[in-house]
């Protein structure tokens, strides 16, 4: 399967999809993203605790709400 039949083929999946469905996975993608970013936080940051790196994580959701 080439590439663009990939993508196509998962456009048709997601157009198939309930509007509650592609909520959730969004949802899930974004919580995985911050997830991502908290582990990258921690490992430039390891002395912060759980409240600094919530507080840079929102600091850098705010920075892509300007882009």
């Amino acid at each position: 399967m080439t590439p663009q039949a990939a993508l196509d083929q998962q456009i048709d999946r997601y157009r198939n999809m309930s509007g509650e469905e592609r909520l959730t996975i969004a949802l899930s993608l974004h919580e995985l993203a911050c997830e991502v970013t908290r582990e990258g936080i921690r490992h430039e940051h390891p002395a912060l605790d759980e409240t600094e790196v919530n507080r840079l994580l929102r600091e850098r959701l705010e920075l892509t709400r300007h882009l």
